[in-house]
């Protein structure tokens, strides 16, 4: 309990910075929004391509993007070492928009993601801990999993509510996928909204090393995914000239034709099985495991480890 407590301490004391007598999410999204302004002058935030490596930590992050045949480069990514001023956290994420406006919405979501979770998860960090009935120590592990789960979700759901109310993107025939990571230790925690894709190289017993797909693709002709759609009037076909590629499509009408089951924005087929909510799962890294490669459709489609 005591490495819990202290965690927690130095979260307040980082977040106070920012708060008055009438403290509120409002207020903890400021707070965790200056740190990010912060991590950023010491260039603990990379954003375009490069490499992130600071001195005396362990981690090691580089981020790379280019623009394709299909005219304007819709993917964007982010990293963050010390992420919510934690020595031992780093967050990771990429994005892949679609749509007219999908570059648009992509930066958008990288924008406000980050200081979305960071605040949820200083929350829950803080009411877990008043909670009696709550024991960290009988299940680190887990509670720590519950954490991060309960806190995506409900980052996730009010990023796409502002992105939603924001007017100066259009995002209702446009959206993106979100693929996140966050460092914790020896634990990481993988959110996944969409079909991009998470991959870890670990050395196997013989030497070599291999790859593990740490994420689910969510296409629309996962069993559970093509459920959800039809049962909310969504549709899920190919077209003709596109075998083998199922895409949602509205009840009465041949658009947008997505070809992934979760996203942020969309607004046009969202009450048609569309969701924003992600998948959270976590991994203990261990010495074999090296490092984690998180890619987008285009990327993996031409990376045979990756595809």
């Amino acid at each position: 309990m005591r490495h819990f407590s202290s965690m927690l301490n130095g979260l307040a004391s980082s977040f106070s910075i920012r708060r008055g007598k009438n403290s509120g999410n409002g207020d903890g999204r400021e707070a965790a929004e200056a740190m990010a302004k912060d991590a950023k002058k010491n260039d603990l935030i990379l954003r375009s391509s490069g490499f992130v490596n600071v001195d005396g930590s362990d981690n090691f992050a580089s981020v790379f993007s280019k623009r394709g045949r299909k005219g304007v480069n819709q993917d964007c990514a982010i990293v963050w070492e010390e992420f919510g001023s934690q020595a031992d956290m780093l967050f990771c994420g990429i994005f892949d928009g679609h749509g007219p406006w999908g570059h648009f919405v992509a930066k958008k979501v990288r924008e406000s993601m980050p200081s979305s979770l960071l605040c949820n998860w200083q929350e829950t960090l803080a009411q877990t801990s008043l909670d009696p009935d709550f024991d960290l120590e009988s299940d680190k592990k887990h509670q720590r999993f519950l954490i991060w789960k309960h806190s995506y979700v409900k980052t996730c759901a009010a990023v796409d509510q502002e992105l939603e109310q924001c007017r100066k993107i259009d995002s209702f025939y446009s959206g993106t996928t979100a693929l996140t990571i966050v460092r914790q230790g020896d634990l990481i925690y993988v959110a996944n909204i969409g079909d991009s894709r998470a991959v870890l190289a670990t050395t196997s017993e013989d030497g070599n090393l291999v790859h593990v797909q740490l994420t689910v693709d969510f296409k629309p002709n996962l069993p559970q995914e093509a459920e959800r759609i039809i049962q909310c009037k969504g549709r899920v076909f190919c077209l003709h000239d596109e075998p083998g590629v199922h895409r949602v499509w509205l009840p009465d009408e041949e658009s947008p034709g997505l070809a992934m089951s979760r996203a942020f924005g969309d607004y046009c087929i969202k009450d048609y099985g569309l969701i924003s909510v992600p998948e959270v799962t976590q991994r203990h890294i261990t010495s074999s495991d090296q490092f984690v490669v998180l890619a987008t459709d285009g990327v993996r489609n031409v990376v045979p480890c990756l595809g």
